[in-house]
């Protein structure tokens, strides 16, 4: 082997995979301060929010401009996201698949957890099960892919309860109430939707399946769509407060990661979640 390195071999060593181009990485800010803004923004909101000086700032939005990244406007002269900006968002929703995208975190989820977990997305008729990966313990339950959930007493339909609309909600409720043995009241409800909504995830045992407890929380995508909801299911048997607390934690952690990975913004870290050391307790079954 040459001890030298002719001047056009390709550098292939770790660091230099992982060299970059700085002026790029600057440029990134610039637009993520447009982001940011949430509208048109003048240079010295741009410069502020991407901690760099005006002129420098003004350097940077010169040449996205030219590139069609960011945009000014001639009345105003405050600066926008531009049109390639745009039509690159829009590609990029439109390669999205969220299921796919959500589905590639289960695996590892179900193996930090050793349980069951779910996937589902809401459908004409409530939430439906898209994806089931069985766990290490024997649960007293066949999934079928495509299954309908009943919105109050399953974990993942009293997320979709809490982070729907009532004009979504209302008619499913209404129609699995005409065969529900046990009917919830107002207050009931709301009692629920308060208790998710503090908690970050919701609990049920025994309401689907005698003997299974199941810990639910829902994963969001841009814009208006619609979230979808993961879950992890346990025997009834094992939920004791330690296990609830450790599986509560390790479901927010994954489904806060998923909701970033789709793009939404109000993604929560760690420590903006609500904390987990006193877990819920799953309601009684009361069928």
């Amino acid at each position: 082997m040459n001890d030298l390195q002719h001047a056009g071999d390709e550098d292939r060593s770790p660091a230099a995979s992982r060299q970059g181009i700085q002026s790029v990485e600057i440029a990134m800010t610039v637009l993520l301060a447009l982001e940011q803004s949430a509208g048109p923004a003048s240079l010295t909101q741009i410069a502020a929010l991407s901690g760099m000086q005006p002129s420098k700032a003004h350097r940077y939005l010169v040449s996205l401009g030219r590139a069609g990244l960011v945009s000014q406007s001639p009345s105003s002269g405050l600066y926008d996201l531009g049109p390639a900006m745009r039509r690159l968002g829009a590609e990029a929703l439109r390669r999205m698949d969220e299921v796919a995208l959500a589905s590639e975190y289960l695996p590892g989820l179900r193996d930090r957890t050793k349980h069951a977990i779910n996937l589902a997305v809401w459908g004409d008729h409530g939430p439906v099960i898209v994806r089931w990966d069985y766990g290490s313990h024997v649960l007293p339950i066949t999934v079928r892919v495509g299954a309908t959930l009943p919105m109050l007493s399953s974990s993942i339909g009293r997320v979709y309860l809490t982070h729907l609309p009532r004009t979504l909600t209302d008619p499913v409720i209404a129609a699995q109430d005409a065969t529900a043995d046990q009917r919830f009241t107002d207050e009931e409800i709301e009692r629920i939707k308060a208790d998710v909504r503090h908690n970050g995830f919701a609990v049920t045992s025994g309401g689907v399946i005698p003997g299974v407890t199941s810990v639910a929380a829902p994963v969001f995508t841009t814009g208006e769509a619609l979230p979808l909801a993961v879950a992890i299911v346990l025997p009834a048997r094992l939920a004791t407060d330690d296990v609830l607390r450790a599986v509560s934690a390790e479901l927010l952690n994954t489904t806060g990661a998923m909701s970033a990975q789709l793009g939404h913004q109000g993604a929560a870290t760690p420590e903006d979640r609500p904390s987990t050391s006193k877990p819920a307790r799953p309601p009684r079954n009361r069928r």
